[in-house]
């Protein structure tokens, strides 16, 4: 018999019940059931019930087991009684008797459980991360995570890609976040950099002539945390083709994404239309460039409507350049308690508050004013049917622009009874992000979203350029490497009317996917930097490499980034991108477990020829 184990924990059934076994693994827990002692034994694979009676020459040594003691089993299969079969899970119907246990790892006392589901901090959990991924849920995200990434690599093999390694160790490239740099032992005072992502080498690829790349690729980027981004590392399905249009990029990527939804997505429906929805529509409609398609609402322009209004906020805004008045449509919403609730939503995030109109059904105080009776008598009046009730406006933005107006909103928007409508006005850049979280609070709390689904949406015609408001200086407002829609023409005109072949897939609300078709010319892309005030020598200078290879018979050619983490943190149905990553860094990149960031040593800084600068 192997030394360790004849069986998993998961392989024992029916079928066994008379043979001698050997399990090895961890101690789920222990019960003691009148003098029998029931172990639940777990490894990677599953559980298997095993039990003692104070019979067994084992039994001293069982009673001494205590929670993930590592321990190995010998024992014979035995058939549960009928009554007592677990159909739970797949040894539910067998339990096997202990004839001889060793232990082969004590566990000292645990600083959290691993049976159960008790919730612990976050700093407990990461810095016993080892404890942490053994937990049930935690072993099913990884294993997860694993099979997503395998599932993506048959993909792409099935759909002619090769997969070629990048270099990890690398020059400085600014693509949009921070370097980790790595100081040169052999060239003092230089450093290398770990790469944000293979950009420059996978275009490199296609100059070689590979046509086809992608490659599960490590990205490394010094970033501040959020809820779905490690402010580390991270890792991205990366692509790249060559004599390709934007189109095709998004024919070849949405069969393998769709397709891990499909395979992955425990049952939720997958959106089999993809829509290609502009940059500029995104922020209008939704207030964000990962919108949320799950929510129906959809958010208009109302300008029209308060221009020149008795609400004079609105009105004297709107005779400012560059602002507007916008509408989030909240179906259902329709009550003052509601509409409360949102209103001091907005004045959390820094808004003297948000507008709203709310329709109701007349009461009796409309008719009698409307009438000109009592409201006794209107009250009399609707309960006998004589008058018919009706739906009228509320709030004070319905009072503020009168019956006329309110009407025209609510027409515009499709709304009726029981239904609201929140306001934002200004320049649009300066509410759109805090309308678009308005319109996921307003879907979430009144039902709308629908969770048990996938929408996927691409967002197209990223605007290349963007001004300053202070400076009037022109600057890069999206990936610099574009190709421009309309090439070198495009550039001879209005920089902040020229669009970029670039596009993100954004799902649920979380961007899943960003590429492009990508600038292969060398006189564009320095006419695109100068107009962004970088001159010729500087190009040369940051992107050497690139542009140097691109004066010899570069092909045009695009491709995408898919973030790895994200959609297994969306798969397996968890808001926070720690849940899918196997030992991930703290909210202040931090390593809990390994203790790094760490203090180098002396020698370590000498041989680098580094000193540190302490910090006030």
């Amino acid at each position: 018999m192997h030394a360790y184990r004849s069986h998993t924990c998961a392989e024992l059934t029916a079928a066994d019940v008379g043979k001698t076994v050997r399990l090895s693994g961890w101690v789920n827990r222990v019960r003691d059931h009148g003098g029998i002692l029931f172990v639940d034994l777990r490894d990677h694979y599953g559980v298997t019930q095993v039990l003692c009676d104070p019979d067994s020459a084992a039994f001293a040594d069982v009673e001494k087991l205590r929670s993930e003691w590592c321990i190995r089993i010998d024992g014979d299969v035995k058939a549960r009684a009928p009554e007592l079969v677990n159909a739970k899970i797949p040894t539910g119907e067998i339990e096997v008797f202990v004839r001889e246990v060793e232990v082969l790892g004590p566990a000292a006392e645990l600083p959290l459980m691993v049976f159960g589901d008790q919730e612990y901090p976050e700093e407990t959990r990461l810095k016993y991360r080892y404890l942490d991924l053994r937990r049930e849920k935690m072993q099913a995200n990884m294993k997860l995570r694993s099979d997503v990434v395998a599932s993506i690599r048959r993909r792409m093999w099935d759909a002619k890609f090769r997969e070629y390694q990048t270099p990890i160790i690398t020059a400085s490239s600014p693509e949009g976040a921070r370097d980790f740099l790595v100081p040169s032992r052999l060239h003092p005072g230089k450093f290398y950099a770990l790469p944000q992502a293979p950009q420059q080498f996978k275009q490199l690829l296609m100059v070689s002539g590979f046509d086809k790349y992608f490659q599960i690729a490590p990205c490394f980027r010094d970033e501040d945390p959020r809820a779905d981004r490690s402010p580390t590392d991270f890792y991205q399905l990366d692509l790249e083709m060559s004599f390709v249009t934007q189109q095709d990029v998004f024919d070849t990527i949405q069969p393998v994404i769709g397709g891990i939804f499909e395979e992955f997505g425990g049952g939720r429906k997958v959106d089999q239309t993809w829509e290609q929805i502009s940059y500029r529509d995104a922020a209008l409609w939704y207030g964000s460039d990962k919108p949320d398609l799950r929510n129906p609402i959809k958010m208009q322009v109302v300008s029209e409507h308060f221009a020149g209004s008795g609400f004079a906020i609105f009105a004297k805004l709107l005779e400012q350049d560059g602002t507007e008045v916008r509408a989030i449509p909240a179906p259902t919403g329709g009550s003052r308690k509601f509409c409360d609730r949102m209103n001091a939503f907005a004045q959390k995030e820094g808004l003297p508050g948000m507008g709203y109109i709310f329709w109701r059904e007349k009461t009796a105080d409309a008719v009698a004013q409307e009438l000109g009776i009592t409201v006794k008598e209107a009250q009399a009046k609707l309960k006998s049917g004589e008058v018919e009730g009706g739906m009228e406006a509320a709030g004070p933005l319905a009072k503020n622009i009168g019956p006329e107006r309110t009407e025209a909103i609510r027409q515009q928007l499709g709304l009726g009874m029981g239904d609201a409508a929140f306001f934002l006005g200004g320049k649009p850049k300066q509410f759109e992000a805090i309308a678009g979280r308005a319109r996921n609070i307003i879907g979430d709390e009144l039902g709308l979203t629908d969770k048990d689904r996938f929408a996927f949406a691409w967002i197209v015609d990223f605007p290349i350029y963007e001004k300053d408001e202070t400076t009037g200086k022109i600057d890069f407002e999206h990936n610099p490497f574009s190709m421009p829609q309309g090439g070198m023409e495009a550039l001879q005109g209005d920089p902040l009317e020229v669009l970029g072949y670039q596009y993100d897939l954004a799902c649920n609300g979380y961007e899943l996917v960003s590429g492009a078709i990508r600038n292969h010319r060398p006189e564009i892309m320095f006419k695109a930097f100068e107009i962004a005030g970088y001159d010729e020598a500087e190009v040369r200078k940051r992107f050497g490499g690139m542009v140097n290879a691109f004066q010899y018979g570069a092909p045009p050619h695009g491709g995408c980034a898919a973030g790895i983490d994200r959609i297994v943190m969306l798969l397996a149905n968890e808001q926070n991108i720690r849940e899918v990553i196997l030992f991930p860094m703290n909210q202040r990149a931090e390593d809990l477990m390994m203790n790094a960031p760490s203090d180098p040593t002396s020698d370590q800084l000498m041989e680098l020829g580094l000193r540190v600068i302490p910090q006030d």
